[in-house]
């Protein structure tokens, strides 16, 4: 194992929602919250018994969610009023800051459904601001270009291409890599504390490492990264900086004490969560 990889990790089978079969990546067994990342799954399917069911309505506070499709139509709708359908190659944003309740559900009844959902958590001062929601298609995601490769900026910001989802606070970066098999495309450090690298398509070699489809690895925040791609293979890179604030956890409210989880399920159980 080089220096550069810190360790390396395979999701496990999970469901969510109303029985969406999923991937859980990051917040399981053996590799828990990744600071400010709390949890990534990757769902993809072309059986529509594994995701018709979707996510019906659903309470969150304390966090941010990122939705990033490759295939498919999920729709959203929220409890203050926001609804939007992201499509395949879209990304859709969601602060659920002091309180939110919203619903994903598939906009197809056959086909493909694949993509991800990112949650990366809010500091103590920014938990109970208020919420808010962005839907942005392809067209809206910059791609950045080096020979035959392609780097689409999802969030942050890349070799001066700025994604419309930000979380400046801890310089959030998300890129899909997806780099041609004939040269190494070679994407230099921004010295993030927390980097992430995750392959959802073919192989990788990775600075001489070969790197498999559902593999994620831990990353040093100092060396520039060399890829290409072998059997098409593609990555999803993630990197922040950690918030070093304690967790506390219950489900879909994610805040910093036990006392702040009793209050958000009051909250919802009297209906003012998102108020």
């Amino acid at each position: 194992m080089s220096e550069l990889i810190l360790g390396r990790y395979r999701g496990i089978p999970a469901q969510d929602g109303a029985g969406v079969k999923l991937t859980r990546i990051i917040n399981q067994p053996q590799l828990r919250y990744q600071d400010p990342f709390l949890m990534l799954d990757e769902f993809r399917s072309d059986d529509p018994n594994d995701y018709i069911a979707g996510f019906p309505p659903h309470p969150h506070r304390g966090f941010v969610t990122l939705t990033y499709m490759l295939a498919g139509r999920m729709e959203h709708q929220d409890s203050k009023g926001n609804k939007g359908v992201v499509e395949s190659g879209g990304a859709q944003w969601m602060k659920a800051a002091r309180g939110i309740i919203h619903a994903e559900m598939p906009k197809q009844e056959s086909g493909l459904m694949w993509g991800f959902q990112l949650w990366i958590n809010l500091p103590a001062a920014e938990k109970m601001t208020a919420p808010d929601w962005a839907d942005y298609p392809a067209h809206a995601l910059p791609v950045w270009h080096q020979g035959e490769h392609q780097v689409i900026v999802v969030g942050g910001e890349y070799e001066g291409l700025k994604a419309p989802i930000q979380q400046p606070e801890q310089r959030f970066l998300m890129l899909d890599i997806r780099p041609a098999a004939t040269t190494e495309l070679k994407l230099a450090s921004q010295q993030h504390r927390c980097r992430l690298l995750y392959v959802y398509q073919g192989e990788l070699e990775l600075n001489g490492t070969t790197l498999s489809q559902g593999e994620l690895v831990r990353l040093n925040e100092t060396d520039a990264l060399a890829l290409q791609s072998i059997n098409e293979g593609r990555a999803i890179l993630l990197a922040a900086e950690p918030i070093g604030e304690p967790i506390a956890q219950y489900g879909p409210f994610v805040m910093n004490t036990e006392a702040e989880i009793h209050q958000a399920i009051a909250d919802y159980r009297a209906n003012r969560l998102h108020l």
